[in-house]
């Protein structure tokens, strides 16, 4: 599996033992988004790498029993200092129905190692 796949999936199991267990450290976490990161949400709303850190700081352990899956990553391009990835994301928390979304993730190659630089989520017909 290429490297950009890995960091797909090693991120989502550290978002989720954070937010469903608080388990695991937050600054590791912060640490693989890079200081101009965005992201757009599901609601539509653009978090900063700082709106980003407060959100995971006040959902610590918030989703107890949350678990999430990667599925049907591809390879949109990739350049010798990143790559843009989709995927299809399933989160599933005990007794309620699974949200599933597409996501799509700019990487950056950075002097400190791989950064995600940009991630969009859409849902996907909840």
């Amino acid at each position: 599996m290429n490297r950009y796949f890995t960091e797909v999936i090693d991120a989502h199991v550290a978002i989720a033992e954070w937010l469903g267990k608080g388990a695991r450290e937050l600054q590791p976490l912060l640490a693989r988004f890079h200081a101009d990161f965005c992201m757009i949400a599901l609601n539509g709303s653009k978090l900063g790498s700082n709106e980003l850190g407060a959100f995971f700081q006040a959902h610590r352990a918030a989703k107890p029993g949350l678990e999430i899956v990667i599925e049907e990553m591809k390879m949109v391009a990739e350049w010798a200092t990143g790559a843009v990835v989709n995927y299809r994301e399933k989160q599933t928390l005990p007794g309620q129905p699974a949200t599933l979304r597409y996501s799509t993730v700019v990487f950056t190659q950075t002097a400190d190692g791989l950064r995600w630089l940009h991630l969009h989520e859409t849902p996907i017909g909840q």
